[in-house]
């Protein structure tokens, strides 16, 4: 099955008359996109807080005030892309602005004090492990030239493959690219999401178990300069998250023995 028909069989669901089922689908976003930048909660823990307001005793405050603040940035991103606002850099900055509010910090520089909470763009270089990023004062072009190949793409009718690799290519670039000091996988995976809503697709999730490969595919794909490592790594997360939303609702529809209706959640 390819992936167009894995997602007319996800959408033919209607999952959204599913109680609670959006809600459930966010929250695991922001337990994965947080779980991956070090957060200690758990997805229930995730879901009390986002629902009911109590932080997980025995954890970081900074963790939960992640979770809730990805929480908004993902309700805001869906909210702006429902409304009509297009891809600017403006709107990337916005993002990343909500996933600092609570944890982000200030930074002195030869150019004055730059608050990462405001989703102001790095004044200085930075890296991770063996990877160094683009000088600083590249990054605005850079994402001004993200910004043009987006919104070249989405101007053009796409198949819903080429939809969905134009939204796993914005995510590795803005990545690539860095543009803040801190946030900047968090906002990449936002604004797939972003691209995703547009077209009304199912929302990815990069899961947090398969971190350390997707570190690889970000990697092999930086060395090589070939999107097809990243595209291919983010198109088995997508088929393996559909696949297994499908399969709990079947198997949510299956009645048990003497029981009615088995439910999984």
């Amino acid at each position: 099955m390819d992936i167009q028909e894995l997602i007319e069989q996800y959408q033919s669901l209607h999952l959204e008359e599913v109680i609670d089922h959006e809600q459930f689908n966010l929250i695991s976003i922001d337990h994965h996109s947080t779980r991956i930048e070090g957060s200690t909660l758990t997805e229930v823990e995730a879901q009390v807080l986002i629902n009911e307001g109590r932080t997980p005793k025995g954890k970081p405050l900074d963790d939960s005030l992640m979770v809730k603040d990805h929480h908004e940035a993902l309700l805001f991103t869906l909210q702006a892309i429902k409304s009509g606002m297009s891809i600017s850099k403006r709107f990337i900055q916005q993002i990343n602005g909500l996933v600092m509010k609570s944890t982000g910090k200030t930074y002195n520089t030869v150019f004055g004090t730059i608050d990462s909470t405001t989703g102001a763009f790095r004044k200085g270089n930075v890296s991770a492990g063996n990877t160094y990023f683009p000088n600083y004062d590249k990054v605005d072009d850079f994402t001004t030239k993200l910004v043009s190949y987006i919104k070249e793409g989405m101007s053009r009718s796409l198949s819903v493959k080429e939809q969905l690799d134009l939204s796993f290519d914005a995510h590795y670039h803005l990545v690539a690219i860095h543009p803040f000091y801190d946030g900047n996988g968090r906002t990449s995976r936002l604004l797939m999401n972003a691209i995703q809503a547009y077209y009304g697709l199912p929302l990815a999730i990069v899961y947090s178990e398969n971190k350390a490969a997707y570190i690889e595919a970000i990697i092999k794909t930086r060395e090589t300069e070939d999107l097809s490592h990243f595209r291919e790594f983010m198109q088995a997360e997508y088929t393996n998250l559909l696949s297994s939303e499908i399969s709990k609702y079947q198997q949510m529809q299956k009645p048990s023995k003497g029981r009615g209706f088995t439910f999984l959640f």
